[in-house]
């Protein structure tokens, strides 16, 4: 479990240095996920979200721009959605739910209704085609991200409320079914992260198939070269979070730098 201890303490560790940098003056993070300040210098933003206001037809200054192509580039060479699994605290919040299914003991139930993963693909294209003939950011209209992030760091009793709708659709409706069906932002960022370096290796002469990796895997379905006995997750749609190591006791799984050229 160690990877996961780390991957929270990252994730909450982020919001933190928000909650410092909006109401105690230390300014190492200031702002929101949306458009933030590093040391209160450099300017960060969304690049999902400018995309959008770009397609909109607003303007941005050259800081903004250039402080959403930092972002992009990040996440798309460090590891495939990067964002989804070590960032978004929507993560912990679909981590909770499922693992409050499991004590609830209806993790084997049906869900309430079945869409494809491929649903999120077709958000994320309805929101820039939505963006461009609207004039406005459709998806940051209805963000459950951003108001779950904006709630957080800016200490606003409201996200509560946001919270619980996630947990409870999550729970009772579909499982994982915010990050893993709906969301258009985990969708971007996998398209984004194709070619990321970061990726789970797989060790096939060590694998006994104990299939342990299927069963905690958030998207157990990039994990098909377990199956093929091939040497790397390649699907970008992984959300890199290594619960699949932490529970691999045959040591046949962690994380490594990609050959791109292979």
């Amino acid at each position: 479990m160690k990877i996961l201890l780390f991957r929270r303490l990252v994730q909450f560790g982020i919001l933190a240095l928000f909650v410092a940098g909006n109401f105690y003056g230390i300014k190492i993070l200031s702002g929101d996920f949306g458009s933030s300040l590093l040391f209160d210098k450099i300017a960060l933003a969304d690049p999902f979200a400018v995309v959008q206001l770009l397609l909109a037809g607003m303007g941005f200054s050259t800081s903004v721009i250039i402080g959403a192509i930092l972002v992009l580039i990040f996440y798309a060479i460090i590891a495939p959605r990067a964002f989804c699994g070590w960032v978004c605290p929507v993560n912990i919040i679909s981590d909770l739910a499922f693992n409050l299914r499991l004590k609830l003991g209806f993790e084997n139930d049906k869900s309430t209704i079945n869409i494809s993963r491929n649903f999120r693909y077709i958000l994320l294209v309805l929101t820039l085609l939505l963006s461009l003939v609207l004039g406005v950011a459709a998806f940051e209209m209805v963000s459950f991200v951003g108001l779950v992030s904006r709630g957080i760091v800016f200490l606003q009793g409201s996200v509560v409320a946001v919270i619980g709708c996630i947990l409870a659709f999550d729970m009772f409706i579909l499982k994982r079914g915010v990050c893993n069906y709906i969301c258009p932002l985990g969708a971007f960022y996998a398209v984004v992260s194709k070619f990321s370096l970061l990726r789970i290796k797989h060790d096939v002469s060590k694998c006994t198939n104990c299939a342990k990796c299927l069963k905690i895997c958030p998207e157990n379905h990039v994990l098909d070269m377990i199956a093929k006995r091939s040497d790397i997750v390649k699907n970008s749609e992984c959300i890199s979070c290594g619960r699949c190591i932490d529970v691999c006791e045959d040591d046949a799984l962690g994380f490594s730098i990609r050959n791109l050229r292979s």
